[in-house]
């Protein structure tokens, strides 16, 4: 039974809505709701009857949405994924479950747990599809507003409908190419600052951070000769030069498959935090919490680590 507004309007064109800005192509739309692409056309134009906008435009060979539409998906995710909970039973089969789940993290993390993500999935859950979002160089609701389902990794959102659950302390270590200098004898916070250049990872292209600040304490400065914005980009570029790189636990096992050797920083730095976060509209969906079980089981054996 298709359930309907007394306007008339299908509230069935808000699934059909939610898959199309998910999916941003008519033809996977379609796939998705096992429809022909003819009919999964038609249901856009009526959904852009509805709403009076394009909902989505061409772009070249793809489709994006407008801002309409872009203002509008987080509502309409949190109406469909409401009336999923409402109607699905308790013990809801997760092998039945079809969903594609966007986690928002930094590309180290998703190196370092996707593997086991992608194992548990198709062991329990084979329907369940998996996005990995590389962190912005801008702080964005992505969470609020739909854009992601889950925050992985060091979480420094302040926005307060948002959900935020802390698992461990992690640290940086220093990482270098085989046989640099650092790495003979004693090292000390001067040898550290000044006896090679060195490269910072940073989204938003900082060029100074807690290492610089520890140093200063002491009296000390670093040479800082650039940055990149992620983790394994630093590796290949420490891998290739004389510049002292920082790393979390995330990266060590790329840098050792790379060859590369890390270090104890001979400073005392701040714990790095690492945590979840998630819109409490997904509290009471099961395939959801089954995400958020899994990441802690994953996350909890690199703590151990």
């Amino acid at each position: 039974m298709r359930v309907t507004q007394s306007s008339g309007l299908d509230l069935n064109l808000l699934v059909a809505l939610d898959v199309l800005l998910e999916e941003q192509s008519v033809g996977g739309a379609a796939r998705r709701l096992h429809l022909s692409e003819p009919a999964m056309s038609r249901t856009l134009g009526r959904i852009r009857k509805a709403l009076g906008d394009p909902v989505l435009v061409r772009a070249g060979r793809r489709m994006v949405p407008t801002p309409r539409a872009l203002a509008v998906r987080a509502e309409v995710s949190a109406v469909v994924e409401r009336a999923r909970a409402l109607f699905a039973p308790t013990d809801t089969d997760l092998r039945t479950v079809t969903r594609t789940f966007t986690v928002l993290c930094h590309d180290a993390v998703a190196a370092a747990c996707g593997p086991d993500l992608f194992t548990r999935a198709a062991r329990d859950a084979p329907g369940i599809r998996l996005r990995f979002l590389t962190e912005s160089h801008v702080d964005a609701p992505f969470l609020r507003e739909g854009t992601a389902d889950l925050e992985v990794g060091v979480i420094d959102t302040v926005a307060p409908e948002v959900r935020v659950e802390s698992l461990y302390e992690d640290r940086m270590v220093g990482v270098v190419r085989a046989g640099h200098p650092l790495l003979e004898g004693e090292l000390t916070p001067e040898r550290f600052a000044l006896e090679a250049d060195h490269l910072t990872v940073s989204r938003r292209g900082k060029l100074h951070g807690p290492v610089d600040e520890a140093l200063a304490g002491l009296g000390l400065a670093r040479r800082v000769v650039g940055s990149v914005g992620t983790f394994p980009a630093s590796l290949f570029v420490v891998r290739a030069t004389d510049l002292a790189g920082l790393i979390s636990s995330w990266s060590v096992p790329l840098a050792r498959a790379l060859g590369l050797a890390t270090f104890d920083v001979p400073l005392w730095l701040p714990p790095v935090r690492v945590g979840l976060a998630w819109h409490p509209r997904h509290d009471v969906d099961p395939a959801h919490g089954w995400l958020r079980g899994t990441m802690r089981e994953i996350l909890a054996e690199w703590s151990g680590s």
